[in-house]
């Protein structure tokens, strides 16, 4: 879609080019009677201008036809090498070999991210996907708004369309995609993204952003598996400064940290891996990987906070850990849960 309307002004000018050639060598042909290829050449040189001489010589009809073809070719050649010289010269070329090299890199992603909507919102998502070495593809209708965060980055990759097209969520790789997060900013639109997503992956984990409580149930009824109400968070997290200030500094410095992302992370048991029907003592994760395991789901059932030494791990419980990335990344291959 990009690539169309980059090169739109190129494919007029070259159809206008083709147009007054077509109509030099036929208006030539029908007036003076010439064979193809004396008008094609005369069409060639009068467009081109070279000042040659008459292929024949022309009587009054002719020579007010080449008259009319001299200033419609003059005006179509001025036409189409200022398109081409504002094509290189602001930078239209570069901007298309760039797209070209997303999106051949896009095509090559699978178990990725799709991030539709480059705001405030878009910009903590894609830090935090970045620090936790996860890849993502940004998806937003003007890539020239972005701000220097997304511009400084040398890895997340963009695509430039309307999140809500079903062609630019192909382009993104939905099919491929792991994830998808609708932060866009008016819940009507997240409500398109995940309409669209959802129809176009009945397996991916969406997560949509609401601006309005009310808006959440509809969102959920739309295929979204998640829906984060910015209002409420920035609330508990003004009531969690106030009451619980040093946890929330600590959380703070833990996410921030560069020389160690820590994070609070998940690893899935699979069936058949090396965690599997162990309990955690004789699975040794916090030796074998270093994550400290706070959490233990089982079947959706709640979570078992703390769990002891002797719980069994099975097959399809959660593992809530924390860790730095190449801990929890350890422990989900104990697990099974390896992307």
């Amino acid at each position: 879609m990009w690539k169309n309307v980059a090169l739109k002004k190129l494919a007029l000018a070259l159809g206008l080019l083709v147009l007054v050639y077509a109509v030099g060598v036929a208006g030539y042909m029908a007036l003076e009677g010439w064979s193809f290829q004396d008008a094609s050449f005369m069409t060639v040189i009068t467009l081109a201008t070279v000042g040659y001489g008459e292929v024949h010589p022309l009587d009054a009809p002719g020579r007010w036809f080449t008259v009319v073809l001299i200033l419609g070719g003059m005006g179509t050649l001025l036409y189409g090498v200022s398109t081409l010289t504002a094509f290189v010269v602001e930078g239209e070329l570069r901007d298309l070999l760039w797209r070209t090299k997303m999106s051949k890199q896009i095509e090559k992603l699978a178990g990725h991210y799709i991030v539709c909507g480059a705001g405030r919102v878009g910009e903590y998502i894609q830090e935090e996907l970045e620090a936790t070495g996860r890849a993502l593809v940004l998806v937003e209708k003007n890539l020239a708004h972005l701000s220097e965060r997304f511009k400084g980055s040398s890895t997340v990759l963009m695509l430039e369309g309307d999140p809500t097209s079903d062609e630019v969520l192909q382009e993104a790789g939905i099919l491929r995609a792991k994830g998808l997060f609708a932060a866009l900013g008016t819940d009507k639109d997240n409500l398109f993204v995940v309409l669209s997503a959802r129809g176009l992956n009945p397996q991916l984990r969406i997560v949509a952003r609401a601006d309005d409580e009310e808006t959440r149930p509809k969102l959920m009824r739309a295929g979204a598996d998640a829906v984060v109400c910015t209002s409420s968070i920035g609330g508990l997290r003004m009531a969690s400064e106030m009451v619980r200030p040093a946890v929330v500094t600590f959380l703070d410095e833990m996410r921030s940290d560069r020389e160690s992302v820590l994070r609070v992370e998940e690893a899935l048991c699979r069936r058949g891996s090396h965690l599997d029907g162990k309990s955690l003592r004789e699975a040794e994760v916090a030796r074998r990987t270093g994550a400290l395991v706070v959490a233990l789901r089982r079947g959706g059932k709640g979570y078992e906070f703390n769990p002891p030494a002797d719980r069994t791990i099975q097959s399809g419980d959660v593992l809530v850990v924390i860790g730095t990335r190449e801990q929890v990344e350890a422990l989900r291959k104990l697990a099974g849960d390896a992307p």
